[in-house]
């Protein structure tokens, strides 16, 4: 199965989340590239969309090493088995988490404007991508989704290869995925058009959703 675009994805693995309709349901879309899919998924469950942004906090010596990640509103976990091999003190690991937080909000900032972050209060959170390779950034997300107040977070995918799929399992309380295909070398290869998603086109789905939800009094942070 090869998807025409990132929207053609959406819609198929709309198709496989129509049991979430009952929930309370806040979609998240893992900028930049997740997003057009995830318009198309919360358009099917009629649900608000927005943006999960997390941010890796890296080893100082060390940056493509992580030792936790953060996310909005102060959300952060930590990776304490690497934290104690690298021997990181108290001082470095918040030095650290403040420069990754000020990225974040940097990023947020051309993503959201200055539309609030969805409560996740008791909700249920769906993580959505256009694909997973190594699965490190959509684990990440679905931490923080969860340290946000998530009663449910559930990991949705157009593709991915199996063990990825079952890797999630510890950090998702449901992994859907449309496709998963044994011989699989990246995300793009199971598209027809898989073309970069700016954030220009990010921001302009999520206005385009929130107009669509104005009118239905979806709960917001205060």
């Amino acid at each position: 199965m090869i998807f025409r675009d990132r929207v053609d994805a959406g819609r198929q693995l709309a198709l496989r989340l129509a049991h979430l309709r009952a929930e309370d349901v806040v979609v998240l879309g893992l900028p930049r590239g997740g997003v057009p899919v995830a318009f198309e998924v919360a358009h099917a469950l009629d649900a608000p969309l927005d943006v999960i942004v997390v941010r890796k906090v890296g080893v100082p010596w060390q940056p493509e090493l992580a030792m936790g990640a953060v996310g909005e509103d102060g959300a952060m976990i930590v990776n304490s088995a690497v934290i104690q091999a690298a021997q990181i003190q108290a001082a470095e690991l918040a030095a650290a988490a403040e420069t990754a937080r000020t990225e974040l909000a940097e990023r947020v900032e051309r993503l959201r404007g200055d539309r609030r972050r969805t409560d996740l209060s008791g909700r249920t959170a769906v993580v959505v991508d256009d694909g997973i390779a190594t699965g490190a950034t959509a684990r990440v997300a679905c931490q923080v989704a969860r340290e946000q107040g998530a009663d449910r977070v559930v990991l949705a995918v157009p593709v991915a290869p199996p063990s990825a799929v079952e890797a999630m399992s510890d950090v998702a309380d449901e992994v859907v995925c449309v496709l998963q295909p044994l011989q699989f070398h990246a995300v793009g290869q199971f598209y027809d058009d898989f073309s970069p998603t700016t954030d220009e086109d990010v921001a302009v789905l999520l206005d385009r959703s929130a107009a669509a939800h104005a009118h239905d009094g979806y709960r917001r942070r205060p």
